[in-house]
């Protein structure tokens, strides 16, 4: 198998072990016998599990970012255009979490803080280069220092959901509390 195949098949087998057991509980074992490729193998490509993850959760950010972005809703102005890309971008992370990594681990695994700082770090790249294809913040350095600011700001206030939140209930209260009281302020701020 050529490399990128081979990455492929790891990242699928993982992606579903991941979905059905949660990060923590699956081992790169299970992902080896899933993938039908030795363990060693996995390891010839990515340094650790905590890699792989990585390496899924970009690509699914990646791929529905593109989406979002490339959607052609009409908004009343450039500020509500705003609330929704960060709305939707702000869903998006934590469903990923939701759906890769299982809160279990991020409440209880020691390395989780830090996972998750990497990955926070990586959206928020990953966001601000989109985001600064649109038209309206391509040649604009003071747009772009404001779109940094929102970015940073609401990454901040989506990931802390994970330590807060203990139901889906507790999710969706504090994603409407997020849109309502305070992405407003966030995005007048940026504007």
């Amino acid at each position: 198998m050529e490399a990128e195949k081979i990455k492929e098949t790891v990242k699928k087998a993982a992606k579903e072990l991941f979905r059905k057991y949660g990060y923590h509980k699956t081992s790169v074992n299970e992902i080896a016998k899933k993938a039908r490729i030795a363990k060693a193998t996995i390891y010839k490509y990515f340094e650790s599990k905590e890699q792989v993850l990585d390496s899924i959760l970009m690509d699914y950010l990646d791929q529905n970012l593109y989406e979002i972005l490339n959607n052609k809703v009409s908004y009343g102005s450039e500020e509500e255009h705003l609330k929704a890309l960060v709305m939707k971008t702000s869903r998006l992370s934590f469903t990923a979490c939701n759906e890769f990594i299982g809160w279990d681990f991020v409440r209880e695994n020691a390395n989780s803080q830090e996972f998750l700082k990497h990955l926070s770090d990586q959206l928020e790249a990953l966001l601000l280069a989109a985001y600064l294809q649109l038209d309206n913040f391509k040649n604009n350095p003071a747009r772009r220092e404001g779109l940094a600011f929102l970015l940073k700001a609401s990454k901040s206030i989506v990931f802390s959901f994970a330590f807060t939140s203990v139901s889906d209930s507790d999710v969706r209260k504090n994603f409407v509390s997020f849109q309502k009281e305070i992405l407003p302020f966030l995005v007048k701020a940026a504007l």
